[in-house]
């Protein structure tokens, strides 16, 4: 491929919506873990077998309770294969993390990825590109035929590779249970090319959505392998290894004895991880971010433990909930007196009920921005949940959770029973969508961005500039606030704070959109609008 001709096909890729965050090794997931060694061996054993074997069938679907592993098995299985040269692409996706919790930009992303495999892929995913110059924005379908499955298909005995890899991890993280259906019946016409065999590793847990997307494809279309089937003694062993592996980290850095925490307090914290690895990382993180009370946060959690009876029976669920409680309650400090704890109560709830339903993450200071508290009300509601939160230190990166089991718990009043953390779902939703409005009335206006000239082009703004008049908390209430005014449930009237910022703002907010290149998001939005009013009014 010329220059000329290489250039043109980078511009045709960069009209491509690409979530730059999807991919097993983009920065933000530089620090997530890979399988220790000698850990995870029989599934990982069975993934590689099936990948480089003939097995006709094209998916491997790992499939698992919540913190069982799966996404640490996805990463491990990546690294190997993107090593190899043989990863076609990967997605990781997350609810709540913005490009990464929706079907819109996976075909598209995973043909960025795929593009760069080689010279020949590359050039016939830019002629369909070419042919179609609106694919990204059409169904689901047509653009994993026009985009994945057809260059795919043109490859010639040239291709360097034999095989192919996607790696698709936490599909039921993908929010729209038709669209992770139509996921699962798409990927399963991979067995259909005749070049190049493409395989795809799958995880999630087994909701009904995803279950209902494989019954409706032939069962000689995907390998299944159940995580918490696995023989306990097996599990049990590798959960040991992980906690070795993290308390000789810990006694390094604290210089504890050479044989702290000793086997006994291995074994029974091994019993009440309950063969959930997500118990063992978050007590480890729990345990080492008490620096000098590391000992202390060891001893609380096997006196919780020892206070249990039966811990060996109880359901798993039950045990991460346990190591949640357990974390939350040591940053609500004892020596509170009752308003200060009712105080502290009410802020976590606030900032930890925003954080679980942002339908994409921001960073500290935008978060405090957004909910009008200072930023050290927030820097110090979060100081003692560095284990089931990532809070990075740099402060332009935004705040994530470590597992997506936390969200699941914080919002579960059946799970967890005490109101002093619950945080009642569609109450979050209605704080947001009132924070977004009061945030972007007084900000949005003619003009944000000064260019004083009525006919500029966006795409002839700096995006530097933009980001300065529209900061990201700003864009954020823009983009999503009335989702949030939706899933709060609200009911829109005459004369409310919706009727009074579209009356005064509606032309501010789509030039906002418009600057931000999100002119459709505001079309969707308004239509969504419309139809709440009607629902309101019947």
């Amino acid at each position: 491929m010329s220059y000329r001709g290489q250039s043109e096909c980078d511009s045709h890729l960069h009209k491509l919506p690409n979530a730059t965050q999807a991919a097993f090794n983009s920065y933000d997931k530089q620090h997530d873990p890979l399988c220790l060694p000698q850990t995870r061996v029989d599934v990982l054993k069975q993934i590689i077998a099936w990948a480089d074997g003939h097995d006709e069938r094209c998916i491997f679907w790992l499939n698992g309770m919540a913190g069982t592993g799966k996404s640490t098995i996805a990463r491990t299985i990546a690294r190997e294969y993107y090593n190899r040269n043989c990863l076609g692409a990967s997605f990781f996706f997350s609810r709540g993390g913005g490009d990464v919790s929706h079907a819109s930009k996976f075909f598209t992303s995973i043909a960025v990825q795929l593009a760069d495999r080689s010279p020949s892929l590359k050039r016939y995913i830019c002629d369909a590109i070419t042919e179609n110059n609106n694919v990204a924005r059409q169904a689901l379908r047509d653009q994993w035929h026009q985009l994945v499955l057809q260059p795919l298909s043109k490859l010639d005995g040239n291709f360097p590779h034999s095989s192919l890899l996607l790696v698709v991890d936490g599909l039921d993280e993908c929010e729209g249970n038709y669209n992770i259906q139509e996921i699962v019946r798409l990927l399963a016409e991979a067995r259909s090319l005749e070049a190049v065999r493409l395989r795809i590793l799958l995880t999630s847990r087994p909701e009904i959505a995803i279950r209902c997307g494989f019954y409706q494809i032939q069962d000689s279309e995907h390998q299944d392998f159940v995580l918490h089937d696995i023989s306990p003694v097996i599990i049990d062993k590798d959960i040991s290894i992980f906690l070795e592996h993290n308390f000789k980290n810990i006694r390094q850095e604290r210089g504890f004895a050479s044989d702290w925490p000793g086997e006994e307090a291995i074994r029974r914290l091994v019993q009440n991880a309950g063969g959930l690895f997500i118990w063992a990382a978050t007590a480890c993180r729990f345990i080492h971010e008490g620096r000098r009370y590391a000992a202390i946060r060891l001893s609380k959690i096997l006196k919780d433990d020892s206070s249990k009876d039966g811990s060996s029976a109880t359901a798993p669920e039950k045990k991460l909930n346990e190591i949640y409680i357990a974390v939350l309650e040591n940053a609500v400090h004892h020596d509170y007196d009752d308003q200060e704890k009712e105080a502290t109560y009410t802020t976590l709830r606030e900032v930890l009920g925003s954080i679980v339903v942002l339908y994409s993450p921001l960073p500290a200071d935008c978060l405090a921005r957004l909910l009008r508290v200072p930023r050290e009300n927030v820097d110090q509601t979060l100081e003692d949940l560095h284990a089931i939160l990532d809070i990075p230190r740099q402060p332009h990166r935004p705040i994530r959770l470590h597992h997506p089991s936390f969200r699941d718990f914080l919002l579960s009043k059946e799970r967890y029973g005490d109101p002093h953390f619950w945080v009642d779902e569609k109450q979050a939703h209605r704080d947001l969508a009132n924070n977004c409005i009061r945030l972007m009335s007084p900000t949005l206006k003619r003009d944000i961005c000064g260019l004083r000239t009525p006919g500029a082009l966006t795409t002839d703004v700096e995006s530097c500039q933009v980001k300065k008049c529209l900061p990201p908390e700003v864009q954020y209430a823009c983009l999503y606030w009335v989702e949030h005014l939706q899933k709060g449930g609200a009911q829109l009237c005459d004369d409310d704070p919706v009727h009074q910022f579209l009356q005064e703002h509606l032309l501010h907010w789509l030039e906002a959109l418009s600057l931000m290149r999100k002119t459709s998001e505001g079309i969707l939005a308004i239509t969504s609008l419309e139809s709440t009013v009607i629902v309101s009014e019947l």
